[in-house]
């Protein structure tokens, strides 16, 4: 399932005329029913709310005094996320306006009397601000709204916001709604509402939330996946430069290609985009070569250390923190029974909290060769949201393989690669369609759309994996190697990695440096060879500044040696 949560405000959504029907409190203990959880998102305070509201204790949080106040009806516990303001302040509001209502946090009255709330926060000199909801006024500490206590409550409940459907019709339920996966307004919202939602429902108030329900319990939404498209996930630009991207909810990739093909930057690429939009992954890699993957990933596993299935869950147990499995102490024959161990415990992890939102497998051909039995792993039918990176799609297990939907194809072997994949699961290619690919291309092929293969330049990651770094830094860049020629091409000195680099740069003549300075080789080489656009760009700058110039090779040679060499 993806929607795991709905999120729905009171007034005006649930309540038809601040009464919610019994229709809808019927369908609410349906969605209950179905093991998925309910978040209430009110402006209201919460004594008034149980009042107007006797089945509150049918929703597992409520989230009270426009997100200023957290509550768990089943504990009976309460959290505040801000400070009332000072009596003074209240004090003066109570003499110039009325009705003014104080909650704990949060205080309210009714237009126009939000003039007279600005000019005494004006005059208090206080950080409050002053949010609106068809007429009322409410007054609360700034940073706080109904995004911020729906995100805090979902951090108690260990869940993400991208399971989260959340519904309501007025101004401050656009902070909830813009912050939740899917968005919905009911019929009766204001149009501003209306056009902040992807999907305005049939029905008005409450009826407009049972059909909400109605179609989570029946689709999981998957209609509206073509209208969140702030979600999707790019993958690189097509030939004609429009950005290629795939839905981030239900794709099964196979991500091939051989040695130098590029797809281990492509899967850099792809992880740093999950990072970007907070979706979180578990990734396991059994050589070590995610290191030093950047924002919001930590890794567990050494040489030594082989991490146990309850050390992975306990980690992913925040939705907020993915985790890069590294399996090197594990024993090349033993992998295939430790993935399977992990995948039965992350799969059912996904059933209860809706994360990880990916699963992730270098070097898959480990962990499912092809001559173990498909029945051996504990793959659900339901299975999705999953990249495989292999070598080949021969030496993948058949049981993966039947599950694959997108296939990414790189390197000179690409199109063998596919003929290999279409003869595998018995689809149709049209071979004349796929053409050899270029450096920094990829075939993508969408297997569930029965579509033609589509040709992509593949995205570069700002960050570069561990694995690159020893490369460009100690291997051999073969083609991609650095030349000293100097004018006229008088020399022909290979730099086949960054340290010989700095160690060539270290003992040529200042003519022959001099010369490549000003055609700023070393930063085209750098941003197009060694894939490193930050240090590219530094060098960019030393290239352009005459000032510089004079101690250029110094500076530059010390720039690589603190990045790659030292």
């Amino acid at each position: 399932m993806r929607y795991l949560c709905l999120a729905a405000d009171y007034d005006g959504t649930l309540a038809t005329h601040g009464k919610v029907e019994q229709e809808v409190i019927d369908a609410l203990y349906r969605f209950k029913a179905s093991t998925r959880q309910l978040i209430l998102v009110t402006g209201r305070v919460l004594d008034e709310l149980k009042v107007v509201f006797p089945e509150y204790e049918l929703f597992d949080r409520i989230v009270a005094e426009n997100g200023a106040l957290l509550y768990n009806p089943a504990t009976k516990e309460e959290r505040l996320l801000g400070e009332r303001p000072p009596a003074s302040f209240i004090n003066e509001l109570h003499h110039q306006v009325k009705p003014l209502s104080v909650g704990k946090v949060i205080l309210a009255t009714w237009e126009p009397h939000h003039i007279t709330v600005l000019e005494a926060i004006k005059k208090e000199g206080l950080e409050l601000q002053v949010i609106f909801n068809k007429g009322a006024v409410m007054i609360l500490p700034a940073g706080i709204n109904k995004a911020k206590g729906l995100k805090e409550t979902l951090k108690e409940l260990n869940m993400s916001l991208h399971n989260v459907v959340a519904v309501g019709d007025a101004e401050n339920d656009g902070a909830m709604l813009q912050a939740a996966e899917c968005a919905v307004a009911v019929s009766n919202a204001l149009p501003a509402v209306q056009h902040l939602a992807d999907w305005v429902t049939g029905q008005p108030h409450g009826k407009g939330v049972i059909e909400l329900i109605d179609r989570i319990l029946k689709y999981d939404l998957q209609h509206l996946d073509c209208r969140l498209t702030r979600h999707y996930l790019c993958l690189g630009q097509r030939i004609t430069d429009e950005d290629f991207s795939v839905c981030p909810y239900g794709p099964n990739i196979l991500l091939s290609g051989t040695t130098k093909s590029g797809k281990s930057t492509m899967a850099a690429y792809i992880l740093e985009k999950l990072l970007e939009k907070n979706y979180q992954f578990c990734l396991i890699d059994p050589e070590g070569d995610y290191l030093e993957l950047h924002g919001g990933a930590v890794r567990i596993g050494d040489t030594a250390h082989a991490p146990s299935v309850e050390e992975v869950l306990s980690l992913l147990a925040n939705p907020l923190q993915s985790v890069i499995v590294c399996i090197l102490a594990i024993p090349l024959d033993d992998r295939p029974r430790y993935f399977n161990n992990l995948l039965t415990a992350l799969s059912q992890m996904r059933k209860e909290t809706g994360h990880p939102h990916w699963i992730i497998a270098d070097e898959a051909h480990h962990m499912l060769p092809a001559p173990a039995a498909p029945s051996y792993y504990a793959i659900p039918d339901d299975f999705k949201n999953f990249i495989f990176i292999s070598i080949s799609t021969e030496g993948m297990n058949e049981a993966v393989l039947n599950k694959i939907t997108l296939l990414i194809s790189m390197g000179d072997d690409a199109a063998k690669s596919m003929e290999e994949f279409s003869r595998l699961r018995n689809m149709p290619l049209i071979t004349t369609a796929v053409t050899p690919l270029q450096k920094g291309q990829a075939w993508v092929w969408d297997i569930a759309a029965n579509n033609e293969p589509v040709l992509i330049k593949t995205g570069t990651p700002v960050h570069l994996l561990q694995r690159h770094k020893k490369k460009y830094a100690r291997g051999d860049m073969d083609y991609n190697s650095f030349y000293f020629r100097g004018p006229e091409n008088k020399m022909n000195l290979k730099a086949y990695n960054l340290m010989v680099f700095t160690e060539i740069a270290a003992g040529i003549d200042e003519e022959t440096w001099r010369y490549h300075l000003k055609r700023k080789d070393y930063s085209n080489w750098l941003r197009h060879s060694v894939h490193d656009e930050e240090l590219a760009s530094m060098i960019d700058e030393i290239e352009n500044n005459e000032q510089l110039a004079q101690r250029s090779r110094q500076t530059i040679t010390d720039l690589i040696n603190e990045r790659y060499t030292a």
